[in-house]
């Protein structure tokens, strides 16, 4: 599957698929847990050993928002473009230090999306140029 030295592509460029479907799947898990932030906030429980205190309104607007953007990278991403690793990456930080945050309202939620992400970002960084040679 090896092309010349110049334009290497690994069996594991494979990754890369993997993580643009993960970062669409964290776009959508975003997206949800900011609709549930925003009109089921019974749903979080949170107490005063928040990290960061926001109310859930801004939660959920933040994770919405943060959502709509994983969903448009990881398109740009399944293309190979730089601009979709990059934003993959960011995306992927972003959504590694929300979750961060958001562990003490919602522990195993925050851990399955902080898991996803870490997977994402490897799988960019590491694999991510293989894409572009595959044409």
């Amino acid at each position: 599957m090896a092309k010349s030295k110049n334009n290497e592509v690994s069996g594991w460029v494979g990754w890369v698929g993997f993580a643009s479907l993960m970062l669409f799947v964290v776009g959508i898990l975003h997206i949800i847990s900011g609709f549930v932030a925003l009109f089921k906030d019974d749903v979080f429980l949170a107490n005063q050993n928040l990290i960061i205190t926001l109310d859930y309104s801004q939660w959920g607007w933040i994770h919405i928002i943060g959502g709509l953007i994983a969903i448009y990278a990881s398109g740009s991403l399944a293309q190979g473009k730089i601009f979709g690793r990059t934003i993959a990456v960011l995306i992927a930080l972003g959504s590694l230090f929300t979750n961060f945050v958001f562990l003490p309202a919602y522990p195993i939620w925050s851990i399955i999306m902080i898991t996803v992400s870490i997977l994402v970002l490897w799988a960019v960084t590491v694999h991510g140029s293989e894409v572009k040679n595959l044409e």
